[in-house]
């Protein structure tokens, strides 16, 4: 579901139920702290009893009693009143450890989740949901549902126990004083209501803004090369100020309805206050009640406005709360196209047998275009494209850009699914494999490979301690990444910027080469346009690592260049997604077919091969 289509839907009760599962493992520090909140109410909602006792036996009793008298009650007032606070500030600090310690918990485990969730989403959900958006899930978003956990839902309850037990005490004292504070609470319902609804839409607004800032700023500053390079700033600029724009505007809007909310609230507690003092004064006058009973009155209403007024917070953390809760249980619901399915095979070895049997794959689907016409259908990257490939065979892939070279080797190691026909190693459709195992025995060289913030041994090791320094030593010196090596600060130890600043390509491309033969040592390799854009120096190196590479391995090599399959077995020829023209050079050079015209374009002007 897209984020947008998302919004549209209102399920409250619904999200905070699915985030109420997560509270369900901490239950017992949940259970303190509402033990805790009990004692804080009460404490709380007593506190105008002692103004009450006060006034009527010490200050203006009723009864004329001695002066050191009413001081020994005004001490004792005072002692217990000061023991009652000892013993609310325990119970609060209580309460506030425990439900901030739950909701770090919490914010752990669903920041753990989504994270999970995005590393077994397959390649073509990353394609339609920028990195700036993904970002903005795992970390404004999980806030706000912290946010709610130890703030709002927490202090909701907390401000709820504390209006029963107030309005139980106003009952107890003075049941018709009481009902005429609660007169107030029936507008108090309909404005919250009314600001409620507009709260919300101003959130769904604010967040959806927010993650398309985000999306942007990734974008600009992945891409900062090429904006200066094309002199690209002033545009950005002016289309990310637009963002920002629109993103002020929505805060803006959620500022107006909380600024509202806020002089309202005010205004009808202060209205009560009004009434309960006409009212009540009334009765005191004509000695129906006593001052102490006003004043504790007075004192009450106060008390319950604050949470009733807290309460705006509230549901300003519970709106921001439910609006990223849809994004992210969206998120977290995606439907998983590439999975392991029920008893999915382990892989031990493969021998290296590769068939394509009439494959059809798109990426999605495209409107179909036509008079009247609002059907999809798909745009087809492969069409019915099958080919075996031998085991220890090596087999060169070629064809202009979009032929579908690339998503050949997307099928092998299933970062997608064929929509028709079937994709086999070693006789076992690929689907049937468990992935983990599979990928495993496939190292990919990538035309632009990625490396992570860290050592160059951190790099190439990645994460698997049980590859030793001896072994990760000898296969760079195999494909010829030593010598740059030795030449680093620190050697091995050298640390590397995002995705391995600091390197020419071809280094690259050299350490991207070791780290396939360190954990694929004697499986299936697979190359990608390994070296389409490095210098004839390096392509050199790389090419005799190759060589030594590809003995016994099937291999297959998407190639722009004539060195690159000089020695392969056999090539394969693609265009517009079929399978056009197999055999090896000479063969396909004699045939003067398509690959023939495309050796005359690619290959044999300037390349002096």
């Amino acid at each position: 579901m897209h984020e947008e289509e998302a919004f549209k839907k209102s399920f409250d009760a619904r999200l905070a139920r699915r985030i109420l599962r997560y509270v369900r493992p901490y239950w017992k520090q949940v259970g303190l702290a509402l033990l805790a909140l009990v004692v804080s109410t009460l404490t709380a909602a007593s506190t105008p009893l002692f103004l009450k006792y006060a006034i009527d036996h010490a200050i203006v009793p009723k009864e004329v009693l001695p002066l050191a008298e009413r001081y020994e009650v005004l001490l004792l007032l005072s002692a217990v009143f000061l023991a009652v606070r000892v013993v609310d500030f325990i119970a609060n600090y209580a309460q506030t450890y425990l439900i901030s310690w739950v909701g770090q918990h919490i914010l752990y485990d669903l920041r753990s989740e989504i994270f999970a969730k995005l590393q077994r989403l397959h390649l073509g959900y990353f394609d339609r949901n920028p990195v700036g958006r993904l970002m903005t899930r795992v970390t404004s978003d999980v806030d706000a549902i912290n946010q709610f956990i130890t703030g709002g839902l927490v202090g909701l309850i907390a401000d709820f126990a504390l209006v029963v037990g107030l309005m139980g005490f106003m009952l107890a004292l003075d049941w018709r004083l009481a009902l005429v504070t609660f007169t107030i609470i029936p507008v108090f319902i309909g404005v919250t209501t009314w600001i409620r609804n507009g709260m919300r839409e101003a959130y769904r607004t604010m967040r959806l803004r927010l993650s398309r800032l985000n999306a942007s700023l990734q974008e600009n500053l992945a891409g900062v090369q090429t904006t200066q390079l094309f002199s690209r700033e002033g545009k950005n600029e002016a289309q990310f100020n637009l963002l920002s724009t629109d993103l002020r505007k929505a805060w803006v809007e959620i500022i107006k309805w909380f600024a509202l909310f806020f002089p309202l609230v005010g205004l009808m507690g202060e209205a009560t206050v009004a009434l309960v003092v006409w009212y009540g004064g009334g009765q005191v006058v004509q000695q129906a009640i006593t001052l102490g009973l006003l004043v504790a009155f007075t004192d009450y209403v106060r008390q319950l406005f604050q949470p009733l007024q807290d309460l705006s917070d509230k549901f300003n953390i519970f709106q921001a709360a439910m609006a990223s809760a849809e994004r992210i249980f969206s998120l977290l619901d995606t439907e998983e196209e590439v999975r392991d399915k029920p008893g999915a095979l382990p892989v031990k070895r493969f021998r290296g047998q590769i068939d394509f049997e009439d494959v059809w794959f798109a990426y999605g689907k495209r409107e179909k275009k036509g008079p009247g016409s609002s059907q999809e259908e798909w745009d087809w990257v492969l069409q019915g494209v099958s080919f075996r490939v031998r085991p220890g065979e090596k087999v060169a892939l070629v064809g202009a850009t979009g032929a579908g070279k690339s998503s050949v080797i997307s099928l092998i190691a299933r970062f997608y699914d064929a929509q028709k026909g079937a994709v086999k190693i070693d006789g076992v459709d690929v689907r049937d494999y468990a992935q983990r195992d599979l990928r495993r025995a496939i190292g990919m060289v990538q035309q632009d490979p990625f490396l992570f913030s860290g050592t160059i041994e951190s790099n190439l090791r990645l994460g698997d301690e049980r590859i030793s320094m001896e072994r990760i030593r000898e296969v760079c010196a195999f494909v010829g990444a030593d010598e740059f090596i030795a030449r680093l600060p620190r050697g091995y130890q050298t640390l590397l910027h995002e995705r391995g600043g600091g390197l020419s390509t071809g280094q690259k491309q050299l350490l991207a080469l070791a780290r396939a033969l360190l954990h694929n040592p004697d499986i299936l390799l697979i190359l990608d346009e390994a070296t389409a854009n490095v210098d004839a120096e390096t392509e050199q190196k790389i090419q005799a690592a190759l060589e030594r590479v590809m003995q016994g391995r099937t291999s297959i090599i998407i190639a722009h260049r004539l060195s690159t399959i000089r020695h392969v077995d056999r090539i394969l020829v693609f265009r517009k997604g079929r399978l056009v023209e197999e055999g090896s050079h000479e063969e396909l050079v004699r045939k003067e077919g398509y690959y023939a015209k495309l050796y005359e374009l690619q290959y044999a002007h300037g390349s002096g091969d």
